[in-house]
């Protein structure tokens, strides 16, 4: 009896941590998300905020509004430049409150760990029992739906450091998946890359298009294309 009170405690103080850095994280996010730098009026410009705003429009139309160019150099692209490794708010990483947003029957420790969970994972469509540890934690990864090394050659280079960490660590950007999955999308672009799971391909690429309207990134011609085909058969399709 004992015991199932500490644990009942230690969940409740979980959830409320978590609750206090989802906001700590989207108001970081409102105001690191613009290309000049500049804290944006909202009242006047709707558009800074992209899907924050427009959630729910569809993403067919949503992406005939992004910029079509080719790719910048991926000169002087590093991890770095978009923040060491992930932030951390409140004694909780991102990784570690991802993993608890998209896992189920989620255990947290004391140090807001996530322990153990059950994946039901996007890309591939697997069930993945999640246990932290040295040789398993790598089961399941937090993928940036944009690419980094993608999000840097076509416009974050052109952010400021705090937008790109805001970037790197916004919930929008982040999907917790199947770590052999992930590794094989590399840095890839819907071009070249999509998931093995068709069911999610709508979704996924609209994810895409809602991070890239977000932080004013552009799109290639190609990968313009391959999301416009996806969509046709999707038309339906909300932006997240």
């Amino acid at each position: 009896m004992r015991h199932n009170r500490l644990m009942l405690s230690i969940y409740r103080k979980r959830r409320l941590i978590i609750a206090v850095i989802f906001f700590a994280v989207s108001v970081f996010t409102v105001i690191n998300n613009t290309p000049s730098g500049n804290k944006p009026d909202l009242t006047e410009n709707k558009n800074v905020l992209g899907t924050s705003l427009n959630g729910g429009n569809l993403a067919i139309d949503a992406l005939k509004l992004i910029t079509i160019k080719g790719r910048a150099p991926k000169t002087d692209y590093t991890r770095e430049q978009f923040g060491n490794g992930w932030a951390t708010v409140k004694g909780c990483d991102t990784r570690n409150i991802i993993l608890n947003r998209d896992l189920q029957n989620v255990i947290v420790n004391e140090k807001c760990e996530v322990v153990s969970g059950i994946l039901d994972d996007p890309y591939s469509g697997k069930i993945i029992d999640f246990n932290r540890g040295d040789t398993t934690s790598g089961d399941v990864q937090i993928d940036h739906v944009v690419a980094l090394s993608d999000a840097w050659q076509k416009g974050a280079q052109l952010l400021s450091k705090e937008q790109r960490v805001a970037l790197a660590n916004d919930p929008l950007e982040l999907l917790a998946v199947d770590g052999p999955t992930n590794i094989q999308k590399s840095d890839g672009d819907a071009a070249t890359w999509l998931p093995p799971n068709k069911a999610f391909r709508c979704e996924y690429v609209a994810r895409q298009i809602a991070v890239k309207q977000k932080y004013s990134l552009w799109m290639t011609q190609a990968e313009y294309d391959s999301i416009s085909k996806i969509l046709n058969k999707c038309s339906s399709q909300k932006m997240p």
